[in-house]
């Protein structure tokens, strides 16, 4: 407790609090005040995630205060006081986020919201600690912003824009490919989703390269999925299918989030990033069952299924991404529904060609609190995407590894750079809030991107250890 606050454990006790991870109890202060007891579990190797939970409760429990200040003598033991500032501010931080643009007055619960927390003792390396969490936390809230936006406002064109904008105040370089420039550069997954939609589609381009960069620094390239809603298509969605697919974009909106922040943070590496924007709808020139497109890369493509979309509009940016010649390539896409029925929604998808960056980034995401869980990439399930007609189709047999079929075609796209997958599907949105998850979407991949970049000079490390 903070000195001069004497907290009894038998109070603590009858109220039932114990401590345990995310817990929190309001405890009678002296002068009226009210002190905020905070559960950070037992010390171990979760320590981390143990202290967002904490600045979640803190954010939940205090939310009416508006103010509070946050004893920082009261931090666990051995944890690393930079990591601990910067877990302490995510948690609390993206537990007070709320989206109410389109509420012409909120109701009381969305009122209620922390704003500000004073941290009180700690050193230096908590102080920039605190910062680095509060610069992420607020890429996770655009991130979250861009998902949470309904469909008929965040059309490619706008998100194209608001890339433009985002990309001037953080010091990227960017390009926006139109329509017709999609058609010139042979990108013909993007253009062919797009035929479907009144909406013109986007390719953008971003580029960050540190202060000082030699031309030893590698270069890490990202691509995210930008579906800004998916009907299905000419295989239409169910009704209650399409009620979340403006969800559709999070790994775009995962990687324009994580790239605006880049500078800030001082990320060592050079970092590209690739988004493919458009919608996927039922039009009289939408592709049909049975088309054959043609990718960047010139292998061709049977579509047997029109809302297997993502994995069209994501051969072309990862065939772009591969000309460029990076170190490694990490894909976001919330790309199949088989992901979910594997690893529910708390859990991403991995897949990878190669063991060291798949490494790296189930490191990052320990660090950062995402959970991925490896999937294989089994050579001889390959021939369950053979076309009759073209190079490949765009989906297996029904009900059949769905989401590693997935993978293996987006495999055909990346030749022998060292590449990484995540199926996000599950974990791009939650109907509920728990700890610093609110409804809605979860900006899930921020994070574990931010931490890879950051760290990605560093050797691989599977034990998963807390960030310095």
């Amino acid at each position: 407790a903070p000195p001069g606050i004497t907290v009894s454990p038998a109070y603590l006790a009858l109220r039932g609090f114990e401590g345990t991870r995310g817990q929190s109890v309001a405890v009678p202060g002296p002068a009226g005040k009210v002190v905020l007891a905070l559960g950070t579990g037992a010390p171990g190797t979760d320590d981390l995630e143990a202290l967002r939970l904490a600045g979640a409760a803190l954010a939940r429990g205090a939310a009416h205060a508006g103010h509070t200040a946050l004893f920082a003598g009261s931090l666990p033991r051995g944890v690393d006081p930079a990591a601990a500032g910067q877990a302490l501010a995510e948690g609390a931080s993206l537990a007070a986020y709320r989206y109410t643009t389109f509420k012409s007055e909120a109701n009381g619960s969305e009122r209620a919201r922390l704003e500000r927390v004073t941290v009180v003792g700690g050193d230096l390396g908590l102080a920039a600690g605190l910062e680095r969490g509060a610069v992420l936390a607020s890429a996770v809230a655009l991130a979250r912003d861009l998902v949470n936006e309904p469909p008929g406002s965040l059309t490619p064109t706008r998100m194209a824009e608001i890339a433009t904008r985002l990309a001037a105040r953080a010091g990227l370089e960017v390009r926006v490919y139109d329509a017709a420039e999609i058609d010139a550069e042979r990108l013909g997954g993007l253009a062919g989703v797009a035929r479907g939609s009144d909406e013109e589609p986007r390719l953008v381009r971003l580029e960050y390269t540190p202060r000082r960069a030699e031309s030893s620094v590698p270069t890490v390239a990202l691509v995210g999925k930008g579906i800004t809603f998916d009907s299905g298509g000419l295989s239409l969605k169910t009704a209650d299918g399409m009620m979340t697919m403006k969800t559709d974009m999070s790994g775009a909106a995962a990687v324009l989030a994580a790239m605006s922040v880049l500078s800030r943070l001082a990320v060592p590496v050079r970092v590209t990033g690739f988004m493919p924007l458009t919608e996927n709808m039922p039009g009289g020139r939408a592709i049909k069952p049975g088309d054959v497109l043609r990718a960047r890369n010139g292998k061709t493509i049977e579509v047997l299924n029109t809302d297997a979309e993502g994995r069209l509009v994501l051969a072309d940016a990862l065939s772009l991404a591969v000309e460029e010649g990076p170190a490694a390539i990490v894909d976001l896409a919330t790309l199949t529904g088989a992901v979910v029925v594997a690893l529910g929604r708390r859990i991403a998808g991995l897949m990878a060609n190669d063991d060291e960056l798949a490494t790296r980034l189930e490191t990052s995401a320990a660090r950062a609190g995402e959970r991925l869980w490896r999937l294989p990439l089994p050579d001889d399930y390959r021939k369950d995407i053979d076309s009759e007609v073209a190079d490949i189709k765009n989906i297996g047999g029904p009900g059949s590894a769905g989401s590693i079929v997935a993978g293996l075609f987006l495999r055909e796209f990346v030749a022998e750079v060292p590449w990484a997958h995540l199926d996000i599907a599950g974990t791009a949105r939650s109907d509920t809030a728990d700890g610093y998850t609110t409804k809605g979407a979860t900006g899930f991949g921020v994070r574990t991107l931010v931490e890879l970049l950051r760290t990605y000079g560093q050797p691989a490390d599977p034990s998963g250890g807390a960030a310095s």
